[in-house]
């Protein structure tokens, strides 16, 4: 495999070590990281328009679907954030019994989001020996997306 693929060949990997003391540490460094594997991969689509329609017709559907932090986004953050929980149970291989608040999208000062998992999600990530997620949010168009890696 190729570094295409996230991998060095073996033979890469000795040039570089006997490069430089930086080379070194960097082809140390490069190894390490690619002793990390992806476990599962999840993605989700919603609409925002049904979405925010479904959010009017069920009040009591955003005290099931969301923590109290998230329910103040405006509605096309919130169907992010609901494609992301989506895309966490996708990532876990939809196991049952999954809470929808045991995950949660929190956003940095500069509006990076990241993945809180507590509970049944929490559970269901350790069985599978998943200790890193990492998310990708997006909106245009009347739709929302969200991508999710889970990495051991």
């Amino acid at each position: 495999m190729g570094p295409a693929s996230g991998h060095l060949r073996p033979s890469l990997l000795v040039r570089l070590t006997q490069g430089s003391p930086p080379a070194a540490r960097a082809a140390r460094a490069i190894a390490w990281q690619a002793g990390q594997v992806i476990i599962g991969i999840g993605a989700d689509i919603v609409d925002i328009g049904r979405f925010e329609a479904a959010l009017r017709r069920t009040p009591a559907l955003a005290a099931r679907l969301f923590t109290e932090s998230e329910r103040c986004g405006r509605p096309e953050s919130l169907a992010a954030t609901f494609a992301a929980k989506e895309a966490v149970a996708k990532a876990l291989g939809a196991p049952a019994g999954l809470s929808w608040t045991d995950v949660e999208v929190i956003r940095d000062a500069s509006g990076c989001p990241r993945l809180e998992v507590r509970g049944t999600v929490a559970g269901a990530a350790s069985q599978r020996g998943i200790r890193h997620w990492h998310v990708s949010l997006s909106h245009d168009a009347g739709m929302s997306i969200a991508m999710v890696v889970a990495e051991g």
